[in-house]
């Protein structure tokens, strides 16, 4: 979803350029962007922590022992999980400051708040991703769990 959405974010950009050259840019370009990109981005999320795509220092772990490398998979997983549930709580809050706020975009007039939701979603999702990769990494890890 994120992808299909930085696409949908692109195409509001071309037709924003084109129509400042031909007629009249879209309206509200820049912060249809400015909220796009930040749902976009979140979306992302829970599919890295499920691929393991995740940004990692293999410098460091290169000539470490897959039993290191396993340990240290499940640490990134934990800290990913508690990672997503604060950021999950702190975003809940915001979110309801700007409800409470009624703030809105100044030219769309779009509730600020609205955007909260499918990044909460994509906070749910990631805290689940990093539970499956807790779990999966004690299977990865030679004495671990058996498969």
């Amino acid at each position: 979803m994120g992808g299909v959405l930085l696409l949908g974010i692109i195409l509001v950009n071309v037709l924003s350029v084109i129509g400042g050259v031909v007629w009249r840019p879209f309206p509200g370009d820049f912060e249809t962007t400015q909220i796009g990109v930040a749902v976009a981005a979140f979306a992302f999320l829970p599919y890295c922590q499920l691929e393991n795509a995740n940004v990692t220092a293999d410098i460091f772990t290169a000539r470490a022992s897959e039993r290191t490398v396993g340990h240290l998979r499940k640490l990134a997983a934990a800290i990913a999980l508690a990672f997503s549930l604060i950021l999950l709580w702190c975003m809940f809050q915001g979110m309801m400051d700007q409800r409470q706020y009624g703030y809105t975009t100044a030219i769309l007039s779009f509730p600020v708040w609205l955007a909260f939701l499918p990044i909460l979603l994509s906070l749910v999702l990631l805290a689940i991703a990093a539970v499956i990769t807790l779990l999966d990494s004690d299977k990865s890890t030679p004495g671990g769990a058996p498969p």
